[in-house]
């Protein structure tokens, strides 16, 4: 009796994709410097012992588009902040798709070897940068997300050097890209110089310049305190040298005519941040005294910025 030996079919190859999310968290846009962030794509594959699984993933425009991949948006309603992805820490290499022509990039690719047990994954670095010259963004929280055909692999049993083109099986998964800009605001002094004065019997002016920046639409007040000696008054400072004084003011306008104090909303000096350095002045003036022995005299001010 003659018998018919079957043989027991081979497996067929599954992959699966997932992505961590690409959090870079709070960027301070006015410090004008590139934010860098990683997340991490894993392809898991099963299939027949030893085989060569070719993959390749493709990173299209997600929800925020982009002009290329080098050049994406997270977006907050109308507010838009300039991120790229790329395979390369160096952020050489943009991160594209083959479904995203304008993407102006090639997916990533990769061979994966299964183990004698049929199975094998590995797993990608994705390169995140956010662009400085964005100081001007907004202060809110940004995203963008992907789905569908903007995070997918292909693959099959090829080499992917053969091209992504020719693995025809795919698979999808879905991502976010986040960052938050946090309202954010610094404040540069430059010292005022009375110069050298004779006499003190007549008044004698100064100015300087105070240099806040804040991102776009925070609003500020400036206030400066009263010196070494705690004046109360913004217009009765000292200027000291050991035990000797010099009384002196500062103002918020160039007539001297609104002292420039600490009590917000009062003496101090209100705007509204637009993501560059806002310049603006202190004016200072010695009123008419007795004058003191020659020497140098100085107080020390604490600039305070509320935001």
């Amino acid at each position: 009796m003659a018998g018919l030996l079957l043989a027991k079919p081979a497996a067929a190859q599954s992959c699966s994709l997932s992505m961590t999310p690409l959090a870079f968290g709070n960027i301070d846009v006015t410090a004008n410097a590139v934010v860098n962030g990683t997340g991490t794509a894993t392809v898991s594959c099963t299939g027949l012992a030893l085989s060569t699984v070719g993959v390749c993933i493709d990173l299209g425009a997600g929800s925020g588009g982009g002009t290329n991949a080098a050049n994406r948006i997270m977006a907050n309603g109308s507010n838009q902040l300039r991120y790229g992805l790329f395979s390369d820490a160096a952020a050489s290499v943009p991160w594209g798709s083959g479904t995203w022509p304008g993407g102006s990039a090639s997916p990533v690719g990769f061979n994966i070897v299964l183990s004698l047990g049929g199975t094998g994954s590995h797993s990608q670095t994705i390169y995140g940068r956010v662009y400085n010259g964005q100081a001007t963004a907004a202060p809110v929280a940004y995203s963008s997300s992907f789905s569908g055909a903007d995070a997918r692999i292909r693959y099959g049993l090829l080499s992917y050097l053969l091209g992504c083109d020719l693995l025809t099986i795919s698979q999808t998964t879905s991502f976010t890209v986040t960052a938050n800009v946090p309202a954010t605001c610094r404040i540069t002094t430059s010292d005022l110089n009375f110069g050298s004065i004779g006499l003190l019997a007549a008044p004698h002016d100064a100015l300087t310049t105070l240099a806040p920046t804040c991102t776009n639409g925070t609003a500020y007040q400036i206030g400066l305190d009263g010196g070494l000696s705690g004046a109360s008054d913004p217009t009765l400072r000292r200027m000291t040298k050991g035990s000797e004084t010099v009384t002196y003011g500062l103002y918020r306008n160039t007539t001297r005519t609104q002292p420039f104090g600490n009590t917000l909303g009062s003496d101090t000096l209100a705007d509204v941040g637009n993501g560059l350095p806002q310049t603006t002045y202190v004016y200072g003036r010695v009123p008419a005294q007795a004058t003191p022995s020659p020497g140098l005299y100085s107080d020390t001010i604490l600039a305070t910025l509320t935001y």
